[in-house]
C-alpha cells in the first residue's frame, strides 16, 4: 500500500510520515527532499534559479517515479496537490489523508522556520498571515479530494496507523 500525506506546509506531513512509516515498516519519502536529492539542489535554489511553474514540473515527474515503489509512505509538498492531476494520481495509487492546520497554528510553525522555505521566507508578520489564510482557501478544495480529513492538532501517529490498518483490511 501507500499512503500519501497533504497538507499545507508546516501542517506536520513529514514528522508523521516518519513516524507512520516507521511503525508499518515502509519506506519513507518526503517529496521536497527526493526531488533534492535527484537534481542535487535544494529547493530554494530551484525557485531562485529557475521558477515556481519549472519546480512543480519536477514535481509531478517526481511524484510519478516515486509511486513506482510499494509499501510506502510519501510526504507530499503542500502545494503537490494543487497541480497537474497530482491529486488524483495520488488517489488513485493509494490511501490519501489531509492533515488539517488552521492558519494560527500555521503561522507559528512556520514563523520559526521561514528561513527554510523559499516561499515565505521573506514576508512580514501580517503578510504571512495573508499568505496562509488566502492559500489555506484556494488549497482547501484540492486537500479535501483525500479520503481522510484529519486535524493536525493533538493529532497521534496511532491515529494514522489505525487509518491505515483499516484500509488494509477492507483490501483483504
Amino acid at each position: 500500500m501507500k499512503v500519501f500525506l497533504v497538507g499545507f506546509m508546516g501542517s506536520g506531513k513529514s514528522t508523521f510520515g516518519k513516524k507512520l512509516a516507521n511503525k508499518l515498516n515502509y519506506k519513507f519519502i518526503d517529496l521536497d527532499n527526493y526531488i533534492e536529492d535527484k537534481y542535487n539542489t535544494t529547493i530554494r535554489e530551484i525557485f531562485e534559479t529557475r521558477s515556481e511553474d519549472y519546480f512543480r514540473k519536477i514535481e509531478h515527474e517526481s511524484l510519478l517515479e516515486a509511486i513506482k515503489n510499494n509499501d510506502l509512505v510519501i510526504s507530499a509538498g503542500g502545494g503537490t496537490p494543487c497541480y497537474f492531476n497530482n491529486m488524483q494520481i495520488m488517489n488513485d495509487n493509494g490511501l490519501t489523508i489531509y492533515i488539517r492546520q488552521g492558519a494560527n497554528c500555521l503561522y507559528h510553525r512556520l514563523n520559526r522556520s521561514k528561513k527554510f522555505r523559499p516561499l515565505i521566507e521573506n514576508m512580514t508578520h501580517f503578510q504571512l498571515i495573508e499568505y496562509l489564510e488566502t492559500n489555506l482557501e484556494k488549497r482547501k478544495p484540492f486537500y479535501e479530494q483525500a479520503k481522510y480529513n484529519i486535524l493536525g492538532k493533538n493529532l497521534r501517529t496511532q491515529q494514522l496507523v489505525s487509518i491505515v490498518n483499516k484500509e488494509l483490511s477492507t483490501q483483504l
